[in-house]
């Protein structure tokens, strides 16, 4: 019997996926395993693998079209067989046309939007207005339940009101409340050329992500911002002479250590000694983690991802600075799995390349704080002799979550941090 393959959800936070492109067509014979295609997820680029062995039935989605989870996308079954005609029709639009791009749906905070169905028929909905109470088909009660919809509280057009799968497709896609002017509107380039083009652009489903959790840490989080000046010139002749050093012994591929390498290395000690800061808020309690996961930012062209290293209080310099060169080559072939990108405690943000002196950075929720790199400068400065010298700098700004730790707390943390920084021999120790 032919069956449906829907927009898996492939991350915990999914609730949109893109089909980026399709390995397989109609009338072609698929086996376990075989890579279907690959679907754009909130945080990265997967592939789609085959479940159900069989012949492409057909193919209800077109390449580029943005999907709600639980959407269907193909139908997999015997030679022959005629396909099923899905209960909603697949969204076919081109995510280059800007009406196509489907909403992001609200993402859960721990608290069930759907209430426990019972087991095969029907699942009881919100009374009608006739004093009955509505039915739920199970296909809309599965759709419902994989984008984090409330079934119950669904209008539905179904024979005798009941809510069909159309009507949670439709509910999946319904435009969220908007987050800035609507009115963006601006007379063009007077000499007809300007910087750009004038026109809108979509927003992928990774962009869409950013803006949903960002605005929820900025809204929700009680923000407090610490900032400190740390000598760098230590870190940076010690950062001179190891890959110098491993440089001599290992060739042409030898590690090479950078600054955030020794940041991140450096953040794992300080949270080691002020573990008060590796905390998370609970809602009506503060999480204590033992361990340590450190994510820090990657930038790519259409966004931004923090790739996890787990344990980092457990390992040396050279497993920090291994783990992070191939999570930053992952993530810029967009291969990273939700696993590697889920799960920290804590998180570090380096602008230093740009050459942004400093500058504090959004929290990355559950986190309790996240710690902002800017560059490395040289500047004069006061020695121990009160002599004015040239000096190098290093400004680090650390943005907390009020609820979790204070300002004295986020204060023994930079010191810890900073002596880590200015002493950094210890961190071979």
């Amino acid at each position: 019997m032919a069956e449906i393959i829907d927009m898996p959800k492939l991350s915990d936070t999914m609730s949109v996926g893109t089909l980026v492109k399709w390995n397989v067509k109609e009338g072609q014979e698929v086996a376990f395993g075989d890579i279907l295609g690959e679907v754009e997820t909130d945080k990265a680029t997967m592939e789609l693998s085959c479940t159900v062995p069989g012949t492409v039935l057909k193919i209800y989605a077109a390449a580029g079209a943005q999907l709600p989870v639980g959407a269907p996308i193909l139908a997999v079954g015997k030679k022959g067989e005629k396909a099923p005609e899905p209960s909603a029709p697949a969204a076919k639009e081109s995510p280059k046309a800007p009406a196509a791009a489907t909403p992001p749906i609200p993402e859960t905070t721990g608290v069930a939007c759907v209430p426990p169905a019972p087991a095969g028929g029907t699942a009881p909905s919100r009374p009608a207005a006739d004093g009955t109470r509505a039915k739920v088909s199970p296909y809309a009660r599965r759709m419902a339940e994989k984008a984090a919809l409330n079934a119950s509280a669904l209008s539905g057009t179904g024979p005798g009101g009941r809510v069909v799968a159309r009507d949670v497709a439709a509910a999946a896609a319904a435009p969220a409340a908007p987050s800035g002017p609507v009115n963006v509107s601006v007379p063009p380039p007077a000499d007809g050329k300007g910087v750009q083009t004038d026109g809108d652009l979509a927003v992928g489903g990774m962009r869409q992500t950013i803006a949903r959790r960002l605005l929820e840490s900025k809204v929700t989080v009680p923000h407090f911002y610490l900032e400190v000046e740390v000598d760098a010139a230590p870190l940076m002749a010690m950062r001179e002479s190891i890959n110098r050093r491993l440089a001599e012994a290992e060739g042409k591929d030898a590690l090479k250590l950078s600054v955030n390498d020794f940041i991140l290395k450096a953040s794992a000690e300080a949270l080691r000694q002020v573990p008060a800061v590796n905390c998370s808020w609970a809602g009506t309690s503060i999480r204590q983690h033992g361990a340590v996961h450190l994510s820090f930012g990657v930038a790519l062209d259409d966004g931004l991802v923090t790739p996890v290293i787990r344990d980092a209080h457990a390992k040396s310099l050279r497993e920090i600075a291994i783990d992070a060169k191939t999570l930053i080559g992952k993530a810029r072939a967009k291969k990273l799995t939700p696993a590697e990108m889920s799960g920290s405690t804590f998180t570090v943000t380096n602008l230093g390349m740009y050459g942004v002196s400093g500058f504090f950075g959004i929290i990355n929720v559950p986190n309790a704080a996240i710690l902002s790199v800017g560059a490395t400068v040289k500047k004069p400065v006061v020695d121990a002799h009160d002599r004015i010298v040239v000096g190098q700098r290093m400004t680090l700004g650390l943005s907390g979550d009020h609820r979790v730790i204070d300002g004295a707390v986020a204060a023994q943390f930079l010191q810890a941090l900073k002596k880590s920084l200015e002493e950094p021999t210890a961190m071979l120790i």
